[in-house]
């Protein structure tokens, strides 16, 4: 038989704290409703890759975000994962091993752009089973690019070819959109000024199929205990 000194409960000083630690240092937070437990993570600024960021740029780092998402998937008491985006793009690499982790998940994921989802974010808000921008929010879409030193050589070319390929087929695969399109709005000339790509606003990213759906919080968690419920039905 427990003590009463003993007992502590969710909303315990404690639990507050370490919840506070949790989302100042990785942006992440847990909300609990007989609806269904979610995890809240956020992609924000600039996905830092292998190579550290200057200390003044806002950053996501690929290490704190992949144990994340290890531990979502296999802690029973979340039911679902809601990623909010609103990001520059950032590492090529990095972005698309969080991509591929978020798609390879078990558990029902809900994406929301807000603000914006470019670059290697266009990836990660298609990676979730369902994926919703704000009205407000823009997504840019452009060829890859690379910078420091560049050896002029035919492999080079080569290798940009397949990264490019494989952001392709992962967006391509996992959203609405057709390869052909998407290819089309990756080089258009006629979009950015100085530049190669396209800037979609929300109704745009909703039309060509790369988002499902133009909405905002409210629209994203509805999704979400939606996709939680439909999960446990299977489970029964």
């Amino acid at each position: 038989m427990c003590n009463e000194n003993e007992t502590h409960n969710d909303s315990s000083p404690d639990k507050i704290e370490q919840e506070r630690e949790q989302i100042k240092e990785f942006g992440s937070v847990e909300t609990k409703s007989p609806r269904g437990n979610i995890h809240c993570l956020n992609i924000i600024g600039q996905v830092e890759g292998h190579m550290t960021l200057p200390p003044q740029n806002k950053t996501t780092k690929y290490e704190h975000i992949l144990p994340q998402l290890v531990a979502v998937e296999e802690d029973d008491d979340i039911d679902g994962l809601m990623i909010l985006l609103n990001t520059v793009g950032g590492d090529v690499e990095a972005g698309l091993a969080i991509a591929e982790m978020i798609a390879g998940m078990s558990k029902p994921t809900v994406s929301l752009v807000l603000g914006g989802g470019h670059s290697i974010g266009v990836p990660l808000a298609v990676s979730a089973d369902y994926s919703f921008i704000a009205p407000t929010a823009t997504m840019t879409v452009h060829p890859l690019r690379m910078s420091g030193v560049v050896i002029g050589v035919t492999q080079t070319f080569r290798y940009f070819r397949n990264m490019q390929d494989r952001i392709i087929e992962f967006v391509v695969s996992n959203s609405l959109i057709s390869r052909a399109e998407f290819e089309r709005l990756m080089l258009a000339t006629d979009e950015i000024a100085n530049d190669v790509g396209s800037i979609l606003f929300a109704p745009k990213a909703v039309e060509c199929g790369l988002i499902n759906e133009m909405g905002s919080l409210r629209a994203a968690l509805e999704k979400m205990y939606e996709l939680i419920a439909k999960k446990r039905e299977e489970k029964k």
